[in-house]
């Protein structure tokens, strides 16, 4: 099951066909979906959860919490949309682009990639360009 949920936000419309998408995702990589929360949010928020949680006391676009057992893919994806629209902006892509961009890598960090080291990132980067294109027109 795949929730959206808004904390200190306004509510955005969300592209119907985002949850199948991203459940597709998870199918591809041989996982299975189980409870997803998404909570769309701004900086502030965010950025609170950052320094509790993590430790870190800087902006960022997304914070994974991963609850996966086995194949079966769970957790809460926190996103800023603050964010999202200030790299759409610097990235010369659209806002609902940037969105999925940030949704797919939150699926994909769930289903075990990392971003730490250069070959992990353009890893991620390859999956999270293959996924986008995947997504119905």
């Amino acid at each position: 099951m795949i929730q959206f949920f808004f904390e200190n936000t306004d509510e955005i419309a969300l592209n119907p066909d985002i949850k199948s998408w991203l459940k597709e995702v998870i199918i591809s990589e041989n996982k299975k979906p189980g409870i997803l929360n998404f909570i769309l949010c701004d900086d502030a928020y965010l950025l609170a959860i950052n320094r509790q949680y993590l430790q870190h006391d800087y902006f960022t676009d997304i914070i994974s919490f991963d609850y996966t057992k086995g194949k079966i893919i769970s957790g809460d994806i926190f996103v800023s949309l603050q964010r999202i629209s200030e790299n759409a902006s610097q990235f010369d892509s659209g806002f609902e682009e940037e969105l999925k961009r940030v949704l797919v890598h939150g699926i994909l960090h769930l289903c075990g990639y990392h971003d730490k080291t250069e070959a992990e990132i353009n890893e991620m980067r390859s999956k999270e360009n293959y996924y986008l294109k995947t997504f119905p027109l």
